[in-house]
């Protein structure tokens, strides 16, 4: 049987109007969190194909909607279920996503009609939701009339689906790689929330990046399968590192093995980790919670020890070919400044220069720029060469050597201030002199001319 319903408007929707979603992509992944505060396990979305007027379909098997959720709560605009009903969700107690209300038309951003069928509790419910009524109606969404329908379902059916049609052609057709990106970024540390896109479930490799992947039998834990990406450009990931997963379960936050407190290796390349160790031994020493490994676990330790290498080795590849890029960019500015310098500074200078491209990866490019140029003027003085050199030297040499370079250098730092201020106090005395001489007065000045 139809019925008709209407948009209710909360006070609060004059200051979200405004909003928008700065791709289809980002808008697909608000009706993803809808999802997953609705408890799903399982996601579905289906991407027409590109120049066709397939709909976009998304599915899930959340809790789903009663008719009064959906006519009383759900289409009231700018009222969220945050706010209704608190923070978490009432099955797997997830941290609720939606907060403002809006998210679940942010399939109109991607289309100009949204169907949602949603079951819950023995009963199915359809509406449609037509874009242009919408901007038809802006000062006055109350009065459209919304048609839905009713019928009886079995009991244990529950979930949504939403069905988008008529796709904004001022818009690029949404791009599967480019939501797999987000999705995982978000729910790839999920293990009760499966994500699906055009039949394949979200995985690793949809982050754009370096794989790499071992399998290692340790004498204490047994056989551990560690696979990570390094991810491209110089962005850190959200929830980045190395997770454990014991019995297809994820025990604590992820974590860098060590390789956050290197000082070779960036903390921003750190940051571009993303992977997991799967480690079914590790059971017996997992805390009650599973918040947590053990402490004192010798097959914790176990690991620890053989993962950091392996992930120091990999990264610094993946590290060393990013500098050898950025140094080829510069190398035009690189060339003409080694010019000035003298043949017997130039090899030492291009190994001071290597060292400052590993410092400051990732900082922008116009930055070390001027930082290299700094540090080849010091090669220039004659005082800094030496005392550079003899740092250098004394790196391969014993501590007092290296200590004694390092005053050398405190001291020549020293006497060059003191040599510019004797000469700046010089020409403050000058300066004094010839205020006080009347030819230099700026009213003589001005009758001899």
């Amino acid at each position: 049987m139809m019925q008709r319903t209407h948009f209710q408007v909360d006070p609060t929707l004059a200051s979200l109007l405004g909003e928008n979603y700065r791709s289809s992509e980002y808008a697909l992944k608000e009706l993803i969190d809808n999802a997953w505060d609705a408890d799903a396990t399982s996601v579905s979305i289906r991407l027409p194909n590109p120049l066709t007027s397939d709909p976009l379909i998304i599915q899930d098997n959340g809790t789903g909607m009663t008719e009064r959720e959906l006519t009383q709560e759900y289409l009231v605009i700018a009222s969220s279920r945050f706010t209704r009903k608190g923070d978490r969700t009432p099955l797997k107690n997830r941290m609720v996503k939606g907060r403002k209300g809006i998210g679940k038309f942010a399939g109109l951003l991607a289309a100009n009609v949204m169907e949602i069928e949603t079951s819950a509790r023995g009963k199915t419910t359809r509406l449609r939701i037509i874009k242009e009524d919408l901007l038809k109606s802006s000062d006055d969404l109350e009065s459209i009339d919304i048609p839905y329908e009713t019928e009886l379902c079995p009991e244990e059916h529950h979930g949504t689906q939403i069905v988008l049609t008529d796709l904004n052609q001022s818009l690029a057709f949404p791009d599967p790689d480019l939501l797999k990106k987000i999705l995982i970024l978000e729910y790839g540390r999920q293990a009760d929330f499966q994500i699906y896109v055009n039949n394949s479930c979200l995985d690793i490799d949809d982050i754009p990046g370096t794989t790499f992947t071992e399998e290692i039998k340790l004498p204490h834990c047994g056989d551990i399968n560690l696979r990570f990406i390094v991810a491209d450009g110089n962005k850190a990931l959200k929830q980045s590192g190395i997770a454990l997963r014991v019995n297809g379960k994820i025990v604590g936050i992820p974590k860098y093995f060590g390789l956050d407190e290197d000082d070779e290796i960036p903390s921003k390349l750190a940051r571009r980790i993303y992977g997991e160790i799967e480690a079914n031994g590790l059971e017996p020493d997992v805390t009650a919670d599973w918040g947590a490994i053990i402490e004192n676990s010798i097959a914790f330790q176990e690991i620890k020890e053989h993962v950091y290498p392996i992930l120091r080795s990999s990264v610094e590849s993946v590290y060393k070919q990013d500098v050898s890029l950025q140094k080829a960019r510069l190398q035009k500015q690189i060339n003409r400044e080694l010019q000035r310098l003298p043949e017997y500074k130039r090899n030492f200078a291009e190994k001071a220069l290597e060292k400052v491209l590993l410092k400051f990866y990732g900082e922008n490019e116009s930055k070390i720029s001027a930082i290299i140029s700094v540090i080849l003027e010091a090669f220039e003085k004659d005082e800094y060469w030496i005392v550079l050199k003899a740092i250098d030297d004394s790196r391969r040499s014993d501590v007092e050597t290296f200590a004694e370079a390092l005053e050398t250098f405190g001291l020549l730092d020293m006497a060059l201030i003191v040599t510019q201020a004797q000469r700046r106090m010089q020409f403050l005395d000058e300066l004094d002199d010839l205020s006080h001489q009347n030819e230099t007065l700026e009213k003589n000045h001005a009758q001899s001319t």
